[in-house]
């Protein structure tokens, strides 16, 4: 009996010691004591090439179905996790779909370690939010982080911890289909803009109810020439630094997780491989602690660039340069090993760009729980909530401009119980939505129809549909339009483009008003009866003719899932309008590029007048047909009393700048008050006029307020051609206005 207990005692020891040994033994990137750059640390040296490889691969993930991994259409794709060939995955959503995904990473691959679940949610996962160009319109920027943490929610819920959003490229080119994608012509607020979403979409990063962002497309990318997609740029040094980089650094400075290639060349060498770009400004100069993404492919296209020969060549110009995840090219993950093997990439170099993909991973908090974004209990009770289509409304009747208001018909009176509804982006809801709406769908939209029958009634409304999807008409649409305007008090006329133009690959070489929307309008005009145009489209489009050919004119843009109920707010005058353009709305196509923040040349031509031998054109104006900060009310705003707190001020001094803006009209609204300056004389040519400041301020009826900012060197200075900031002595004008054009001005020297 004492030897079977010694044996029995003997074997507890010994498993004790081996228990003990086992704890011992745990990978140290198990250990949640540990800091995250030690666990980064003794993953690294626990991972083979192939594995660290692995990671820096992301693949397009089908569209997974089944769940993801019983679909056998992609069981090479599931295979390769096993594998640990695969870091992250794009386009694979959903609680369900996620999970199936996650578990194979995490169960079956010898490393177990999560992948990252990206996808492109640039204004709205289930919920869709205005487009960012019409978003930026309602220059209310707590507004614009509260619309992206709305999309983080639900598309946290939803399984995904990353987005490709925000867009920061600057572009002065509405042919070009991204611009829906941006906020605008302008540098200072695109970086306003750019941190305030990314802090809606990122928050710190500790929660489920967050995703990294991914700013994009690093750098210059909105300078394609002829606004076509995927083509060339080439722009100076000093155009790079002072117009379109900073938006970017105002990125890195709010924390952006990740940023993207772009498509195009900067300086002759693609971005993807642009160690300029990439290595010296963006993390040298800036500290970018985050990682860097390829766009679709961007790496293997090095090739048709004619700047690498082959993929494995690709693959290793683009790592040299410090790009990071290969999106969809593959061309890392099959000849990373050969390349180190090679001596031609350093193992210091791959832990590098491994280590910043696995930083996130364990910020997410992953390792701890791989599933902490896939509760499907989670997605159902976050996805399109009441809560949040009451936000989208918000934002979307905040995004309407009104371009032009004749004879005040606008708001709609109440005597205008019958309104002849024409058009056929009034009631179709699949031209209502662009290209990026990730989940959302059109069904749950509310048109421009439905939104003008909840509020006036089924019996208020008779429409018609005025020409068809391929934008061509017939007699037989024009006469039944003309009929229902006869028998109407007013009409509203929806025009424009379908949301399907909206978006990546969708330049257009003419964004006039398409022809037999013209000839509809025309029609209509004969009728005497006033029209209320509707433009709705994801870009701003020559509206030259519609001046002529209307009474008012609202900018509707492509508005989301809220898009009837917030124009209904707006029209009827339940919501009194206070969106200011972002872009120029050119005059005709042939101006384009037209901007307010232009340089005078050297033989600038009067506003208004011909002036000969001027820079001009001789058929049509200069100037666009609305400028840049432009939108009206339905009440009034009168500007007085600008004022400056001094003459002359010192480089370490500020100016305070103050002026009174007194509401004219009958109606409360909101105004944006702006401020701009013009640098004179400079060692390196400025713009006439730049934004430096705006405020939005709500007024009453009859009511005057004291607005008031602040402008210090910072604001004054620019950047030369090596990127060093520059404050020059000098004097400097002030203008502060409701738009770019229309502004007071005063000056002062700066010593």
């Amino acid at each position: 009996m004492k030897k079977v207990l010694l044996v029995f005692q003997l074997f507890l020891l010994v498993g004790l010691i081996t228990a003990q040994k086992s704890s011992t033994n745990l990978p140290a990137y198990k250990n949640t004591q540990l800091s995250i750059n030690q666990r980064i640390a003794d993953l690294l040296k626990r991972m083979t090439i192939q594995e660290k490889a692995g990671q820096l691969n992301q693949l397009n993930g089908g569209v997974f179905t089944g769940p993801a991994l019983n679909d056998p259409g992609q069981k090479g794709k599931v295979q390769m996790v096993r594998d640990g060939k695969v870091g992250s995955f794009l386009n694979v959503t959903g609680a369900k779909e996620t999970r199936a995904i996650q578990e194979v990473a995490v169960k079956e691959s010898r490393m177990g370690i999560p992948i990252l679940f990206a996808f492109d949610v640039i204004h709205g996962y289930k919920t869709i939010f205005p487009i960012p160009l019409a978003e930026a319109c309602s220059w209310d920027l707590k507004q614009m982080e509260i619309n992206s943490a709305i999309s983080a929610k639900e598309s946290s819920a939803a399984g995904l911890h990353w987005t490709f959003a925000p867009m920061v490229d600057i572009s002065t080119d509405p042919r070009w289909g991204r611009v829906m994608e941006g906020a605008g012509e302008d540098t200072y607020y695109g970086g306003l803009v750019a941190a305030a979403r990314i802090k809606g979409l990122q928050g710190n990063l500790d929660d489920a109810a967050h995703i990294m962002a991914c700013v994009k497309h690093f750098a210059a990318y909105g300078a394609v020439e002829a606004g076509r997609e995927y083509n060339h740029v080439d722009v100076s040094r000093v155009a790079l630094w002072n117009k379109y980089l900073p938006t970017y650094k105002a990125s890195v400075d709010a924390g952006a997780a990740t940023i993207m290639n772009s498509f195009n060349v900067v300086d002759g060498i693609p971005a993807s491989a642009n160690s300029f770009l990439v290595d010296d400004v963006l993390k040298k100069r800036w500290g970018f602690k985050g990682f860097v993404v390829s766009d679709w492919g961007s790496f293997g296209e090095l090739i048709n660039h004619g700047y690498a020969t082959d993929d494995k060549d690709a693959a290793m110009k683009a790592l040299l340069s410090g790009s990071m995840m290969d999106m969809e090219s593959k061309v890392v993950v099959e000849h990373l090993p050969a390349l180190v093997k090679e001596g031609k990439i350093t193992m210091q170099q791959v832990d590098e760009a491994v280590g910043k993909i696995l930083y996130y991973k364990f910020k997410l908090g992953l390792f701890e729980d791989p599933y902490k974004f896939s509760d499907e209990a989670r997605e159902k009770a976050v996805l399109f909530s009441p809560e949040n289509r009451a936000v989208a409304l918000k934002a979307a009747q905040s995004s309407i401009v009104l371009l032009k208001n004749n004879n005040q018909v606008l708001p709609l009176k109440k005597s205008a119980s019958k309104i002849a509804l024409v058009g056929l982006y009034a009631k179709s809801k699949e031209d209502m939505f662009d290209f990026w709406i990730a989940n959302g769908d059109a069904k749950d939209a509310v048109s421009i129809y439905e939104g003008l029958q909840n509020k006036l009634g089924a019996g208020s409304i008779d429409y018609s549909q005025g020409y068809n999807a391929d934008n061509t008409t017939s007699e037989t649409l024009i006469n039944e339009a003309v009929k229902s305007a006869n028998n109407a008090d007013v009409v509203i006329a929806t025009i424009g483009l379908s949301g399907k133009l909206g978006g990546e690959e969708r330049s257009l070489a003419n964004i006039n008003i398409p022809e037999a929307q013209i000839q509809l309008l025309k029609a209509l005009q004969k009728t005497g009866k006033p029209i209320v145009v509707l433009v709705n489209s994801g870009r701003p489009m020559v509206l030259t003719q519609i001046q002529d050919l209307s009474t008012a004119i609202v900018q509707c843009w492509i508005l989301g899932t809220e898009t009837g109920n917030a124009v209904a707010n707006v029209l009827t005058g339940a919501y009194n309008p206070s969106g200011k353009t972002v872009m120029s709305f050119p005059y005709a196509v042939g101006q384009i590029p037209v901007y307010y923040n232009h340089f005078n040349t050297n033989r600038p031509a009067p506003d208004p007048g011909d002036g000969a031998w001027k820079s001009r054109y001789r058929d049509i104006p200069n100037q666009p047909l609305y400028p840049f900060g432009y939108g009206l009310s339905y009440t009034t705003f009168a500007y007085s009393g600008l004022k400056l707190s001094a003459s002359a001020i010192a480089k370490t001094e500020s100016v305070k700048v103050s002026v009174n803006v007194t509401n004219t009209g009958k109606m409360d609204g909101e105004e944006v008050v702006q401020l701009y300056i013009r640098d004179l004389t400079a060692s390196i040519v400025r713009p006439v006029k730049e934004l430096k400041g705006f405020q939005k301020i709500n007024l009453k009826a009859g009511e005057s307020k004291s607005v008031e900012f602040t402008l210090s060197a910072k604001d004054l200075s620019f950047y030369d051609a090596n990127g060093k900031t520059i404050v020059e002595a000098g004097k400097f004008n002030v203008f502060v206005g409701g738009d770019s054009k229309n502004t007071l001005m005063s000056s002062f020297d700066l010593k």
